[in-house]
């Protein structure tokens, strides 16, 4: 089945595959030519992955941009070496004695704008190389040089029986759920490693809203279509502005030109007969081309 325009998938990631394995898979059940992903999962993690197709990879950005939450298990009492159940435990502690107005108090520290520093185990480069390759050859770098500030706008506490503290974060892009977990175990004062990660919503759209990789990849071709939704669910947050098919073909042709009685804004172009073509910039009344759709 090749696409023409293409869209967007969204997938549960099953833990064990990363997300690029994942994308791998999932292009070739499409058999498209482009494809990517919209923000990366690691193989422990699970969850709500969505997949952009063809035209859609031209927006995935914004996906990138957008806040994300997750459920993350923290185990109490041990520190690893990659901050989550992949790495090696390096430190033990007992759990001090804990319930849950108290670990809220702890919590209240990580609510709000934070700076965090990601772990050594991270994709993040250096000198032109991903910082895990260091971590792995035993080169010590120091992090705090990318540290950087986040916005945790709601933490909660979902269950917590020692040594196990579930918690639902919603996090702005860029935070490491790992470096939170180990950040928290630090102010508790015992250390703590995620054990468990689920990313739960993004964009709006929730992890009931997917679909399982293994039902994807067992359904039959001529059926795949119904599990694509339109290009369009990427710039749904922005407002709509209808122009003319000739406004379109200039929009088309890199043309800038004045919109009268139009606020300084990103608009989703859409034509009179509904259709979606891409993304424009208005400012002080000239219309530009942001991202736009092949003719």
């Amino acid at each position: 089945m090749i696409l023409n325009k293409g869209g967007v998938v969204l997938l549960n990631k099953p833990k064990g595959y990363s997300s690029n394995k994942a994308l791998v898979l999932v292009k070739k059940k499409f058999g498209v030519a482009k494809a990517g992903h919209c923000g990366t999962l690691d193989p422990l993690a699970s969850g709500l992955l969505p997949i952009c197709l063809s035209e859609a990879t031209k927006f995935s950005n914004l996906w990138l941009e957008a806040d994300k939450e997750y459920i993350a298990m923290v185990y109490l009492g041990k520190i690893t070496t990659t901050y989550d159940a992949e790495g090696d435990v390096v430190q033990e502690s007992n759990v001090p004695v804990l319930d849950v107005p108290l670990i809220n108090k702890y919590l209240d520290l990580f609510r709000g704008e934070i700076e965090q520093t990601p772990p050594i185990y991270s994709a993040l480069k250096y000198n032109g190389k991903p910082m895990y390759e260091y971590a792995r050859n035993g080169i010590e770098i120091d992090m705090s040089i990318k540290k950087r500030s986040v916005i945790i706008k709601e933490l909660e506490i979902l269950n917590y029986t020692a040594p196990l503290l579930q918690i639902r974060v919603l996090c702005s892009k860029g935070t490491y759920i790992r470096s939170l977990a180990y950040d928290i175990g630090q102010v508790i004062g015992c250390g703590a490693y995620m054990s468990d990660l689920i990313r739960s919503q993004t964009m709006g759209f929730t992890l009931n809203q997917s679909i399982e990789l293994d039902q994807l990849l067992a359904e039959d071709t001529d059926n795949i279509h119904n599990y694509l939704q339109p290009i369009e669910l990427l710039v749904q947050h922005l407002p709509v502005l209808y122009l003319s098919d000739a406004q379109i073909q200039d929009l088309h042709h890199g043309k800038i030109f004045m919109l009268e009685n139009i606020n300084d804004s990103d608009y989703k172009v859409v034509d009179a007969s509904q259709i979606f073509h891409g993304i424009i910039s208005v400012t002080d009344g000239l219309a530009k081309v942001k991202r736009f759709m092949s003719m």
